[in-house]
């Protein structure tokens, strides 16, 4: 599996979103990880999918949208739209997921599910062959600098060993308080993608470039 370092835009300058998406791309990253919240899901209002449409033609990072909402299948037509790559939807509100995953495909996009740390993970099971990413919170979303909660990889664990031993080709990405000091625990539990906000944002260029290169994504 390949390993990604994926910036949350979410720690950038929200006053020059654009600058903070050249930095991550001027970095050499590959992925943008965008955190969309509507103040009801989770208690923070981010952007919406207009600010994902402005910036689309200013990068060529692959787009990662998170929608943390409590109806994320009333919004996928704007996301669609605006240029997004990949969505990943949570699984506690009640609406229908399958068919909002179903929609997502349809439209060319890759798709995502997402669970809390608290919420557990045999939710994701029955979707497992349908995805193309399982995204573990490793914080109760809402808000940044948040530490991260390391008892969420026995979720990620589990994931590792159900791919394998079923034949997917999920990946399995975190996201919440996400630093370098977490590679090697995460690298040993099967984390394929790492969402790095504060701790991405916060670094100077060559620490950023370190950062990747311990996860695998950058060779010396």
């Amino acid at each position: 599996m390949k390993k990604i370092l994926a910036p949350s835009l979410l720690a950038g300058d929200h006053g020059n979103l654009r600058s903070s998406l050249n930095e991550v791309e001027s970095d050499g990253r590959k992925w943008i990880h965008l955190d969309l919240m509507d103040g009801h899901f989770v208690p923070n209002l981010s952007f919406g999918p207009q600010t994902v449409a402005d910036l689309r033609p200013a990068s060529k990072l692959f787009f990662d949208v998170h929608l943390m909402l409590e109806r994320p299948d009333l919004y996928l037509d704007p996301f669609i739209a605006a240029g997004s790559e990949l969505i990943t939807i949570h699984l506690e509100p009640e609406y229908d997921h399958a068919a909002a995953l179903q929609k997502i495909r349809a439209a060319g996009l890759k798709t995502g599910l997402a669970i809390n740390p608290d919420t557990p993970v045999d939710l994701f099971f029955p979707y497992l062959a349908e995805v193309d990413l399982c995204l573990c919170m490793t914080v109760n979303p809402g808000f940044g600098g948040q530490s991260f909660k390391a008892y969420v990889l026995d979720k990620v664990r589990e994931l590792s060993k159900r791919r394998e031993e079923e034949g997917h080709d999920f990946l399995i990405e975190v996201d919440g308080g996400v630093g370098p000091q977490h590679v090697r625990e995460c690298l040993d539990a099967g984390v394929d993608v790492f969402v790095a906000g504060t701790s991405y944002y916060k670094a100077n260029p060559e620490e950023r470039a370190e950062f990747a290169r311990s996860i695998g994504e950058l060779k010396e």
